[in-house]
């Protein structure tokens, strides 16, 4: 046990979290929502400190992060627990937290695995981060003392009170905005979408998180034809035509048996109304299309980086830029000359 940030006490005698909008008030040996946060003895403790449920070295363009550091490596690791409930989570054991194979980790442990795999940095991935704040900002401390860039892949459910502290630990996100709706929020994932908003507004506008957006659209739930140009539309009138946003195929997993997998004419059709609406970088997910990961100059056509499922083959670019018109593609480039 951890004590843990972001909370205060009650008059009651309970304790309430407020590390994310949910506000769980708990009495002496309650756990919150997330399974890991819990009351003990008038404090709050956390049982996600040093906890791992998992290790991969991946592409990261797995995130999805396709604008950050293309074609290297980074260490995904997850902890426990999640703040929602979607009926469709593809690692709901984690989420739920119940996830067998945890053993014991130290931030100096992650940092010397990511480096011995020649990784860019280390990924927060596989359940929700936030859940795990305190450890993650340890572990992410000690990837920048080290040189190594940290990515969070997240449901972005986080308080206004904890969102600046945890997002500025974190060199790019990956946000995945699940709906559009606040009903689908409530009967899908047992939750709000304004909290959501506003952890993507703040992060377009930070200055010091790259971001990008993934929707995992389910048939019939959040693939209307209205609810995406209203998407797409808020996307670009609050971050940008220049955010990248990927749309991702659903297969049926967890509560969510009874609905077919994403046809793939649902998600390019998705990628239309994300055109239409300005968007500069849409990108598919989840599916084999021969265009589905391509970045192309927003300006002339031109491909600047051609990718075949996770994997890059090849990238055109001079410093960062369009060598063909000079216009400049946004994200975090390593490579200064084209190749």
């Amino acid at each position: 046990m951890i004590p843990a940030r972001w909370w205060c006490s009650l008059e009651d005698g309970r304790v309430q979290c407020q590390l994310c909008p949910r506000g769980c008030r708990l009495g002496d040996g309650q756990r919150g929502y997330c399974h890991v946060r819990r009351a003990h003895q008038g404090a709050l403790v956390t049982e996600a400190f040093g906890v791992s449920s998992g290790f991969c070295v991946d592409p990261v363009e797995k995130k999805p992060l396709y604008h950050f550091h293309p074609g290297r490596q980074v260490l995904s690791f997850g902890t426990l627990g999640c703040n929602l409930g979607c009926s469709f989570c593809q690692n709901w054991p984690l989420s739920r937290g119940s996830g067998g194979g945890l053993h014991a980790t130290h931030p100096e442990d992650i940092v010397r695995m990511a480096q011995a795999q020649d990784c860019v940095g280390v990924a927060f991935t596989y359940n929700e981060p936030i859940v795990s704040a305190e450890f993650c900002l340890e572990v992410a401390a000690a990837c920048r003392e080290a040189g190594l860039v940290t990515v969070a892949v997240t449901s972005g459910y986080i308080s206004d009170r904890a969102r600046e502290s945890f997002f500025a630990a974190m060199d790019a996100a990956n946000v995945d905005l699940k709906g559009f709706s606040e009903a689908f929020y409530r009967d899908y994932c047992g939750g709000r979408l304004g909290p959501v908003l506003d952890t993507l507004a703040y992060l377009a506008h930070s200055g010091t998180t790259w971001l990008e957006v993934t929707t995992l659209l389910i048939p019939g739930a959040n693939d209307g034809e209205a609810e995406l140009e209203a998407q797409c539309r808020w996307v670009a009138e609050h971050l940008g035509v220049d955010v990248p946003l990927h749309f991702s195929a659903f297969h049926p997993d967890h509560r969510l048996l009874d609905r077919p997998r994403t046809p793939l004419s649902t998600l390019r059709r998705a990628r239309d109304i994300a055109e239409a609406q300005g968007l500069r970088y849409v990108y598919l997910g989840n599916v084999l299309d021969e265009d589905a990961g391509t970045t192309w100059c927003h300006a002339c056509g031109s491909c600047l980086v051609e990718r075949e499922g996770f994997a890059v083959q090849g990238q055109d670019l001079w410093h960062g830029s369009c060598p063909e018109c000079g216009s400049q593609l946004p994200g975090i480039w390593e490579f200064n000359h084209r190749q």
